[in-house]
């Protein structure tokens, strides 16, 4: 008999007694990838190397009081918002809100208790036309973390046989409000201590400049001829450490590429490749476009599931998402939601190898 392409388990209990679960999807060739119900957390993900040994890539801890003590947002699900709003306020519909601040005077990925931190109800663990798939769903109530409406959001993971993982998102609201979720695992394709021998490509022309305090400042500058190039296959590590403002601002890379294709469109928004494996990952989305964040404040001080320490640059973030600090930037796509229309956004992780 064949094992089971859905596996589900007890993972741990929060502090206020509710329990949290692991759940194992499995595809027909190999591809395993563990998610929790608390912050709809990608624990583990395998993909192949070209001898065809899955291993895992993703960066993670190994018990749940570990995730609840470091937030580093190993492989959580973001939400509200994705990045940063300068200094946790908007206006919309006329009145502005003032979210929790949690990145100095910035809001980060949802203020200080995002959906990261949120156990999220499973509503369904079965097969499907595209193979085993996982849905959570979370209610975020009217004034959590400041933001107005009651939101309703669902996220739907499915693992297909050609060793690709979907993350499909919807959301409604019963007031005006703003949303932005996006997927934060942090990558390692070969297990080394740093990324920077990793080769990635992001096919966009442009990347949003950011003040000191990592806040766009509204300016949407060419990625000609400077180390935000990476329109050709670059090595991460090639130009991270150039003399250039904006890499002193985050330390290494931590902005947002602008992704050139249609609005809502299902596209290629980044592909990394590690030579050593020959592992290759495809990022999809219908996102503008995507985070790149290098790992820089990963300081060794965390150590792993595997019982090795995260040091510098030791995970690299792909994060499709819309602008950064939208509702206060009006040349950027809005990211607002209204009574009566649905969110959607979907994200694919497909693996292959060279």
């Amino acid at each position: 008999m064949s094992a089971p392409l859905i596996k589900r388990e007890l993972f741990g209990t929060l502090p206020d007694g509710a329990a949290v679960e692991r759940f194992s999807l499995h595809n027909r060739r190999g591809m395993e990838v563990d998610i929790l119900s608390y912050g709809g957390i990608v624990m583990r993900l395998t993909a192949p190397d070209r001898a065809g040994r899955y291993a895992d890539v993703v960066l993670g801890h190994r018990s749940l009081p570990d995730y609840l003590a470091n937030s580093q947002y190993f492989g959580c699900l973001i939400g509200r918002t994705a990045n940063r709003i300068r200094q946790g306020r908007f206006v919309i519909a006329g009145v502005e809100h003032s979210l929790g601040v949690n990145d100095g005077v910035h809001s980060l990925h949802g203020g200080v208790r995002g959906f990261d931190k949120a156990l999220w109800r499973v509503a369904a663990a079965d097969m499907t036309s595209r193979g085993p798939a996982l849905s959570l769903e979370y209610v975020s109530r009217d004034g959590e973390e400041g933001y107005p409406g009651t939101l309703s959001a669902s996220a739907v993971f499915s693992l297909d046989d050609d060793d690709a993982l979907t993350l499909d998102f919807t959301a409604a609201t019963d007031q005006p409000t703003i949303v932005n979720l996006t997927q934060h695992s942090y990558f390692n394709l070969n297990g080394a201590p740093d990324v920077l021998g990793h080769v990635l490509r992001i096919p966009a022309q442009r990347f949003t400049v950011t003040d000191r305090s990592q806040i766009p400042t509204g300016e949407v500058r060419p990625v000609t001829g400077g180390p935000f190039d990476f329109r050709q296959s670059m090595a991460i590590g090639e130009r991270i450490d150039a003399d250039d403002e904006q890499l002193r601002i985050g330390n290494g890379y931590d902005h947002h590429w602008v992704i050139d294709k249609a609005p809502g469109e299902l596209g290629l928004v980044a592909s990394v490749f590690e030579p050593q494996s020959g592992r290759q990952l495809h990022v999809l989305s219908t996102a503008p476009g995507v985070q790149f964040y290098s790992g820089n404040s990963l300081d060794g001080s965390l150590t792993g599931k595997d019982g090795r320490s995260y040091g510098f640059r030791a995970g690299l973030c792909l994060e499709p998402q819309g602008f950064p600090d939208a509702p206060n930037q009006p040349a950027f796509p809005s990211v607002e939601l209204r009574p009566g229309e649905v969110y959607r956004s979907t994200i694919i992780h497909r693996f292959d190898c060279r």
